[in-house]
């Protein structure tokens, strides 16, 4: 077996991750000139670059980068493997996950995770945008975008989009409309899209990455363009947006996740009119090579089953 020189990788990836020589002296708890020995002597055996030197800048190179993507998770595993054999009763991830799922779903349901499984330490690392799937970003992830080949993906959710708005907002929408006697009666009423469009409607704009893309998709699903003269009001995320309705302000596009079980889901009606599913669908992603890691088991069997008993996924997914 033909391993390169075995100390000079953990310097790398101290170096890689740190972009800077001194820190990971620092952090090493090695001289900077210890740093540099041990890099020098790995791009000698290498025969190839592996950072960028301009005065104070650092960057990996072409080659560096590959070499940090598998040195890395090597790492990982070899830490993970003798804290196992060594009894450490700990198990630590970082679990990449968007904002608004972070905020409105998994939070919530933590302390119930840390009670069933106290041994398992979990940090959150919170995206707006799909995570670049790497062990240098995350241990795990909760992402709708399952290209990478060296992953391995459970469903968690397809996402639909349905309008909401504050309950007294639908008291006083149900006045205007008349509605009010058939609810009385007990009749089972329905909105249609020109009713909604005649109050403000809540956009958010990264769904679709488009000023009222949400509610054009929406108006779209029966073959409707958004009625000229509607009130449009642009947020730039749903946790905005859903505020906005909370505080009475118009309709908004939301979905399940953000209304599951909260302790406010009370303060929001969901307008009796179409769903719209977005196409997008979310996972718990993981690399493949560490699938039988016990704290990886243990957060992917946990967020299944919370997401089928909450209702995100259905039994049969």
């Amino acid at each position: 077996m033909k391993l390169p020189p075995l100390n000079a990788l953990p310097v790398f990836e101290a170096v890689a991750r740190l972009n800077s020589f001194s820190r990971a002296a620092e952090q090493l708890n090695i001289s900077q000139s210890a740093v540099s020995h041990q890099i020098k002597g790995l791009e000698t055996y290498l025969g190839e670059k592996l950072f960028l030197r301009a005065g104070r800048s650092l960057a990996l190179t072409e080659e560096g980068k590959v070499y940090l993507e598998g040195i890395g998770s090597a790492l990982i595993q070899i830490e993970r493997v003798t804290a196992q054999l060594l009894g450490q009763p700990q198990a630590r991830l970082r679990l990449s996950v968007y904002s608004s799922f972070a905020v409105r779903w998994l939070v919530p349901r933590l302390p119930e995770l840390q009670r069933l499984h106290p041994q398992l330490d979990m940090a959150l690392e919170m995206t707006s945008e799909s995570p670049v799937l790497s062990d240098r970003v995350a241990d795990c992830f909760i992402t709708i975008d399952p290209r990478s080949t060296a992953f391995s993906y459970d469903l968690l959710y397809r996402e639909q989009l349905f309008p909401v708005c504050s309950r007294p907002y639908w008291q006083s929408l149900c006045r205007e409309l008349d509605l009010q006697e058939a609810l009385d009666a007990g009749e089972r009423v329905s909105l249609t899209p020109a009713q909604v469009a005649q109050y403000p409607l809540l956009s958010t704009h990264s769904i679709f990455n488009r000023d009222a893309g949400d509610w054009e998709a929406w108006f779209r699903e029966v073959g409707e363009p958004i009625p000229p003269g509607s009130r449009v009001q642009h947020f730039s995320h749903m946790l905005l947006a859903l505020e906005a309705a909370r505080f009475h302000q118009g309709i908004a596009l939301t979905n399940d996740y953000m209304l599951s079980n909260r302790s406010d889901a009370g303060d929001f009606v969901r307008l009796p009119c179409h769903p719209m599913m977005t196409g997008d669908t979310f996972y718990f992603a993981y690399k493949s090579s560490r699938r039988s890691e016990p704290g990886l088991r243990l957060l992917r069997r946990w967020l299944i089953d919370e997401a089928i008993a909450t209702g995100l996924r259905g039994d049969e997914d």
